[in-house]
């Protein structure tokens, strides 16, 4: 191949070190400031695998890079990790890619030193939010908000003889097109959106994700696209409210209707839609047009069923994140939380049987008023006791850590435990284990997930149990979907488990749950619940 075709490769971008990646994921050739940008002269690079220079939590993200490339195009920058000796990368670098067809099917790639990266994986809605909003501030070009719908994309899991690597595929693939390769959450259902640099057509962002899709052996999903311009958004909390209102639009209409042209006009629909909203959803409050859901947790040393979590709905709406957000910002949440009580503590009442989880969120928790409201509703119904527990949701973070414990003592000497839920996103942090005393801490479901795979997760699901069984504080996994991810969570010594695995939630709770066969006998302490519900439904 010859010097100049190289050069015309690297050309493209200036650059700390240029890479040249043969079709066997091998360094061709290396030229530039290796000991800065990997750790590595450039003269040792040759023959390595760039799998052995990237951190295996960005591998996805740059194998759908790389297949996303037609002749003569060209995909980043986006901010991998650099291998080190061991744990979390602690160096970064922008990693720019083309393939020219002179190159004989070869990619090259500038790489040039970088500050740290966002998450390695689709972020929480939170979560994201927060770092689109931040991303745009410090943008040195035009961004987008970008929405993809992946229509046969529950089909293909559902089909996918390994979903935790069809997660991983995913991620990757919509990491790959988003700015600095971060900055891309799921909305629900097949619907996604990230934040990515203006400069190329959605088209083309549809090409991309269909090709790695494709070549990694996904078939049958077909992308549809549409964005929304980050121009115009205004002062920091006008950008939060128009972000949070388009992906809501995408999340409860998918791509059908026209979106907003740019965050200013967002921001104006956020508005009027939040008047309109108002009153609506204070007479659905008040007169109780909500239905509410019961999804089974178990325990994993019996397989017994403890409780149920209480979780409310709207309508024919399958996620209730939008109308919760929306009670929050109109100053709703609390009338909400006490009305979700109320109905909760009426099932307890007809169902002497059962135990129940009900949500509270932070804002209603950091209220003296909803406090003594749910203390006093207890105390007329002392058979309730022992029988409910609050879980304090991450919706609304908690600012007073020392009145949130004061009225988590309140709750829990009316004779209910309390749950901290998600812990390990959003703002449920260390000090917030340090700082509250809980009975039950539910650990986020991206670590669950993974844990299987061992790595990271393990390492931090493990001493995360150790350390809440020294506090006496008992664990709780969430999304424990595969009999292998309840093996996992059972061998790091979690208390109890909750997820499909287990059933689904439904209107209608059960007092016990069935056994089922699933591999070796009980003795050996694997457990083989589900709901029978559940599987006559898998069965026919």
């Amino acid at each position: 191949m010859s010097t100049a075709h190289r050069f015309l490769g690297f050309g493209f971008a200036a650059a700390d070190l240029l890479l040249e990646i043969h079709s066997s994921g091998r360094v061709n050739f290396a030229l530039g400031a290796g000991e800065a940008v990997l750790g590595v002269s450039d003269q040792a690079l040759a023959g390595k695998s760039w799998t052995a220079l990237v951190h295996a939590d960005d591998h996805p993200m740059v194998e759908a890079l790389f297949a996303g490339l037609d002749d003569g195009t060209r995909a980043g920058p986006v901010v991998v990790g650099v291998v080190t000796a061991e744990g979390p990368p602690t160096r970064f670098a922008s990693l720019t890619a083309i393939r020219l067809p002179q190159n004989q099917d070869a990619i090259s790639c500038s790489l040039s030193r970088a500050g740290n990266r966002g998450a390695a994986s689709l972020q929480s809605r939170e979560d994201f939010e927060a770092r689109a909003a931040e991303l745009l501030a410090g943008a040195t070009q035009d961004l987008n908000l970008a929405f993809v719908e992946l229509a046969g994309l529950t089909k293909a899991k559902a089909s996918a003889r390994d979903p935790a690597r069809l997660q991983a595929l995913l991620a990757g693939v919509l990491r790959a097109q988003a700015y600095r390769g971060e900055a891309a959450t799921a909305l629900g259902g097949e619907r996604y959106a990230l934040v990515r640099g203006s400069d190329e057509p959605v088209e083309a962002l549809v090409d991309r994700i269909t090709r790695a899709l494709q070549s990694s052996g996904v078939q049958g999903v077909v992308a549809e696209t549409a964005s929304v311009s980050m121009s115009g958004g205004g002062r920091p909390k006008q950008v939060a409210a128009a972000i949070r209102y388009a992906l809501n639009l995408v999340l409860e209409d998918g791509l059908s209707q026209p979106l907003p042209e740019n965050l200013s006009a967002a921001f104006d629909q956020a508005m009027q839609a939040t008047l309109s909203k108002a009153g609506d959803l204070g007479a659905a409050i008040k007169d109780r047009r909500f239905q509410l859901v019961f999804q089974p947790v178990v325990g994993l040393k019996t397989g017994a069923l403890h409780h149920h979590e209480v979780l409310v709905r709207f309508g024919d709406q399958r996620s209730p994140f939008p109308t919760i957000r929306m009670a929050e910002e109109m100053e709703l949440i609390e009338a909400l939380d006490g009305a979700v009580l109320e109905e909760t503590l009426a099932v307890l009442k007809r169902k002497p049987a059962l135990s129940l989880a009900v949500n509270v969120s932070g804002r209603s928790l950091m209220s003296e008023g909803y406090v003594a409201r749910a203390i006093g509703l207890i105390a007329a119904a002392p058979d309730v006791r022992g029988r409910l527990l609050f879980e304090l949701t991450e919706s609304a973070a908690v600012e007073d850590l020392g009145m949130a414990d004061r009225h988590i003592q309140a709750l829990r000497q009316a004779g209910c435990e309390v749950c901290l839920d998600d812990f390990g996103a959003g703002a449920a942090s260390l000090a917030y284990l340090q700082q509250l005393t809980l009975d039950i801490l539910k650990i986020d479901g991206r670590y669950i997930r993974d844990l299987q795979h061992g790595g990271r997760e393990a390492t931090f699901v493990r001493h995360l149990v150790n350390m809440c069984g020294e506090l006496g504080v008992r664990t709780l996994a969430e999304m424990v979907e595969t009999p292998e991810a309840e093996e996992a969570v059972r061998l790091a010594g979690v208390d109890f488990a909750q997820g499909w695995l287990y059933g689904r939630a439904t209107e209608t709770p059960v007092e016990e749950l069935a056994a089922v066969s699933r591999g070796p006998a009980r003795g050996d302490g694997r457990l083989a619940v589900r709901l029978a519900a559940d599987r006559r439904k898998e069965w026919g």
